[in-house]
């Protein structure tokens, strides 16, 4: 029979004794509201030290002026003010400019993912004015500002924010507190939010990381293989005018075409060009500088909206391609002159 060399009295004590001990501790205050709960979902999924977790958000600042920003979107304005935004001579002849002198490279990505390459420009060139305008927030305080402070989107900025902190070090261009970007938290020339790093950004250029701030064949590859994975047709139309009769019948846009062209045609909406009268379409109303304007929109119109979800956006994002293409076309004919 095992002897017990503790004393009866004194055994009695150690309950307490451990009590008091776990009671001094320190407890770990949170800087943010809901950081310990985050911290310990991320260091339960990953592995990763709770303490550099909690040392990295402690560092992040809720921002007013990021709660500002996201109150007031361009997208809240009507399209005859947001056309112009982006639809400038500077932005086209840049975009020309940035086509021509990364050709090979665009065309070649193209190829590869069944993507028309002046789309890959058009982003770049509507996010962040071909790399120029990437973003003055940090990635950190604007996620900690929208995921713990901004109730009305507080679940979408949160998951945000739990997967950049789950995001390997090769999947971000450089540590993660220095890190720039939108006041939404979106980085690089394409303005990826973390969870299309993690979905669809693609290390194209072969050297075992995803930069998607300094490596140009990374970003045109992310935001290529972003719209192939959500559908992008190669050769299928995006949107193309339409003109009402009379007696044309009111219609909801939707993203997800709707019905056939023909069916459209049928109620009044003549297309301006030569189109497949049993392409899938839907029948989006702009308020243009002239008028209201009348556009039928396929599925890789669709695709760019998954991008963002305004119709205006991906409008912006369509009408700059096409005036590139065409830049691009006319500096082709004019080299071929000479």
């Amino acid at each position: 029979m095992p002897v017990n060399p503790t004393p009866r009295r004194f055994r009695s004590l150690f309950p307490l004794a451990l009590l008091l001990i776990v009671a001094s501790l320190p407890v770990w205050a949170d800087t943010h509201p809901g950081q310990s709960a985050l911290v310990q979902e991320v260091a339960r999924d990953t592995g990763k030290s709770p303490a550099a977790l909690n040392a990295l958000l402690d560092q992040a600042k809720r921002q007013q002026g990021i709660l500002d920003a996201i109150s007031r979107p361009a997208e809240a304005k009507p399209w005859s003010a947001y056309r112009p935004i982006f639809l400038t001579d500077k932005r086209i002849a840049d975009g020309v400019a940035f086509y021509r002198e990364h050709r090979e490279l665009l065309e070649r990505i193209g190829r590869q993912y069944g993507v028309a390459p002046q789309y890959l420009v058009a982003i770049i060139g509507v996010e962040t004015f071909y790399g120029r305008v990437t973003g003055k927030y940090k990635v950190l305080d604007a996620l900690v500002t929208l995921g713990f402070y901004y109730p009305p989107r507080a679940k979408y900025f949160r998951q945000q924010l739990k997967t950049l902190l789950e995001l390997p070090d090769n999947q971000l261009a450089g540590p993660l507190d220095t890190l720039a970007g939108s006041y939404a938290g979106a980085q690089g020339w394409g303005q990826f939010m973390p969870d299309s790093i993690r979905d669809y950004a693609v290390d194209a250029d072969g050297d075992g990381r995803i930069d998607l701030q300094n490596s140009l064949p990374d970003i045109l590859a992310s935001v290529a293989n972003y719209f192939a994975k959500h559908g992008w047709a190669s050769g299928g139309p995006v949107a193309a005018r339409a003109q009402p009769d009379g007696a044309a019948k009111p219609l909801t846009w939707q993203a997800q075409p709707q019905w056939p062209l023909e069916q459209l045609e049928a109620w009044g909406y003549a297309p301006l060009q030569h189109l497949n009268p049993g392409e899938p379409s839907s029948l989006l109303t702009l308020d243009g500088a002239q008028g209201p304007e009348h556009w039928f929109t396929f599925n890789n119109f669709r695709v760019i909206t998954t991008y963002n979800r305004s119709p205006m956006y991906a409008m912006a994002v369509n009408q700059l391609a096409q005036a590139i293409m065409d830049g691009v076309h006319d500096a082709d004919r004019v080299d071929s002159t000479r």
